[in-house]
């Protein structure tokens, strides 16, 4: 199981990846059609915006997973091994609670920009609740992570780091 998990955390983070490029490709359309042929879009703005959101919250499951996040080092690297693993063991925890709780507050976001019906005030008008689903499902996925990474830290899984340390 863990290795379905963790083998959806990287497809989603390659899809996160892709997002990204496709925001590069959307605004140099915007400045070429803006600043060579006098004709701005309507849609580049909004789009780029809704498409970052998403990529964000879809790649951050992946960075918790490589160790990704942001570290203080100057605290960790004078820590025993197993001082530093009981570290890590608070931080997923700690991960997982916010995690979990973004999910059940942005879920009732969501559901309330439905029942209301809300929109974006640009011309395009897109429903709110397709950025704000962004939140329970990318947390979703950093919740599940986190478990797993806790699980992988009880077993005496060697987790790699970006950096190539190992915890």
């Amino acid at each position: 199981m863990i290795k379905i998990i963790d083998k959806i955390t990287e497809s989603v983070a390659y899809l996160a990846a892709w997002m990204f490029f496709s925001i590069g490709a959307m605004i140099t359309y915007e400045v070429v059609m803006r600043k060579v042929f006098n004709s701005p879009t309507i849609w580049v703005d909004e789009v780029t915006r809704f498409v970052q959101v998403w990529a964000v919250y879809l790649a951050s499951a992946h960075l918790l997973k490589v160790r990704g996040l942001i570290t203080v080092e100057l605290f960790t690297s004078s820590l025993s091994k197993g001082k530093f693993k009981v570290l890590e063991m608070i931080s997923l925890l700690v991960i997982a609670f916010f995690s979990f709780v973004a999910v059940f507050y942005g879920a009732g976001v969501v559901l309330e920009s439905i029942e209301m019906g809300r929109k974006t005030s640009t011309m395009l008008g897109v429903p709110k609740w397709m950025t704000e689903s962004a939140i329970p499902i990318g947390f979703s996925l950093l919740f599940i992570q986190a478990i797993v990474e806790l699980v992988k830290l009880l077993r005496g899984d060697s987790i790699t780091a970006v950096e190539g340390h190992q915890v």
